[in-house]
């Protein structure tokens, strides 16, 4: 499963007429269990499209002429611009950033798809280190010895006393 699903369920016409009017495609975009919506034209598809191929190779894209605006016509326009976004996420082991912005996906590090969102397998060593000492925590004293009767717990206590001030201790 990818970090990065999308969908364009519905589309609607602005404008008063044919001439002048355009489609709108609402796309909705989950990540990592969020979801959010972004509204877009077609001509902002066209333009994802034509700087995607300075830098990958995208799939191809639905007509940029409709002859006629028949629900039917949109339709096929809206599950094509679908297949396109879905495609290129597929394809591409990392996805531009030209991408994620025409999504409005933001702070998103360029991560492999497959990576699960936020992990730490990426970070370098370095940063991954701690910059704190651990801390333990005894639900009671360690040095207290326990009942008489509750040997096991004494041998726990002694062998994690061991483990940390004594770590190269070898026993008999």
């Amino acid at each position: 499963m990818h970090p990065i699903e999308v969908s364009i369920p519905s589309f609607r016409s602005e404008g008063s007429n044919v001439e002048k009017g355009y489609t709108v495609f609402k796309i909705e975009v989950l990540m990592c269990g969020r979801q959010h919506t972004v509204e877009k034209r077609y001509s902002e598809f066209h333009a994802l499209h034509k700087m995607l191929k300075k830098i990958i190779k995208p799939p191809e894209i639905p007509s940029k002429h409709v002859r006629n605006w028949v629900p039917k016509v949109l339709e096929q326009r809206r599950q094509g611009l679908e297949l396109y976004l879905q495609t290129i996420i597929m394809e591409n082991e990392v996805l531009p950033k030209i991408f994620l912005d025409f999504l409005n996906i933001r702070h998103f590090p360029s991560l492999p798809k497959t990576e699960s969102c936020g992990s730490f397998e990426t970070e370098s060593e370095e940063s991954s280190k701690l910059t704190h000492q651990p801390a333990l925590l005894f639900l009671r004293d360690p040095y207290l010895l326990p009942t008489t009767n509750d040997t096991f717990s004494n041998m726990v206590i002694e062998g994690v006393i061991r483990g940390i001030f004594y770590p190269d201790f070898q026993p008999r």
